[in-house]
């Protein structure tokens, strides 16, 4: 097995089997993810339940709530776009799971069908983006708490806003009312990594609403300086899917972006979310 680290974050793990790794293997793959916050494998023939067996060795599965789930597998999310569907899921910058009180640990994503070309996934490591903050604005976050919500995204008040799109249609996404139900939770702004003890950014375009005890204009202000300082080119990493890829990224330290490029094309990736830690600053 070999590991090989890119050039801005993450690491490619090569000439390893998914399905057969051993514990010596499994513990340097763990590191790797531990210390890079995205790891990548290709030529794997994970099938669904090896898929879920190897998630399992890193800790309990979320079942999610609102993406559509596999038929025969509950525990895996399916994240599809059709040829005749315009939007795709993930196509702006997030990080899964900031709406809940304990977020998740992380996501392994396994491509099942990709366009002809097209359909990557890009990453921005928050490690990078905070250790690249000015010194002023480390200090200014050090004690901030960021409020984050599903409910403007999976809720039936934006259900009710994209009602003429697709992105909702053929069954991807549903139930609102779980994200209805779901209350407000505050983060740590700037975090300090359950696993890696690293300090991190954790605010994202998706599902943070504003920072806690501050006004509305005030939290946009701020948010959009973290915001347009976390997506310099020097923090990201584009992930090229091939036939037999899998990704693993860290919720807490990375963000993601899929493209949304191949129109008239299907693209089918499954996905698995592994249960977190609560986040201290």
């Amino acid at each position: 097995m070999r590991i090989i680290e890119n050039d801005t974050f993450g690491a490619e793990v090569r000439d390893v089997d998914l399905a057969r790794i051993d514990e010596h293997d499994f513990a340097l793959v763990r590191e790797a993810f531990v210390r890079q916050g995205a790891i990548f494998f290709r030529d794997q023939e994970l099938d669904e339940a090896q898929h879920i067996a190897f998630a399992r060795r890193w800790g309990a599965i979320n079942i999610n709530r609102f993406f559509k789930a596999h038929p025969a597998h509950p525990e895996i999310a399916l994240v599809v776009k059709e040829p005749w569907q315009q939007d795709n899921i993930g196509g702006g910058w997030h990080t899964d799971h900031s709406y809940d009180a304990v977020p998740a640990l992380g996501s392994i994503l396994v491509a099942r069908e990709l366009p002809p070309a097209g359909g990557d996934t890009v990453f921005a490591s928050m490690y990078l983006a905070y250790d690249g903050l000015p010194e002023n604005l480390k200090r200014e976050i050090a004690t901030l708490k960021a409020v984050h919500s599903a409910r403007h995204v999976f809720g039936s008040y934006a259900r009710a806003q994209v009602a003429d799109s697709d992105f909702r249609s053929g069954d991807r996404i549903g139930n609102p009312a779980a994200a209805d139900a779901l209350a407000e939770v505050t983060h740590p702004v700037a975090l300090v990594h359950p696993l890696s003890g690293k300090r991190a950014i954790y605010v994202n375009p998706g599902f943070t609403i504003g920072i806690e005890g501050w006004d509305e204009d005030a939290s946009k202000q701020l948010l959009r300086e973290l915001y347009a300082h976390s997506l310099a080119p020097e923090f990201a990493h584009e992930f090229k899917w091939k036939p037999g890829s899998i990704a693993f990224w860290d919720n807490r330290a990375t963000w993601h972006l899929a493209r949304n490029d191949y129109h008239g094309h299907r693209r089918e990736m499954h996905r698995i979310t592994i249960e977190g830690d609560r986040l201290v600053a």
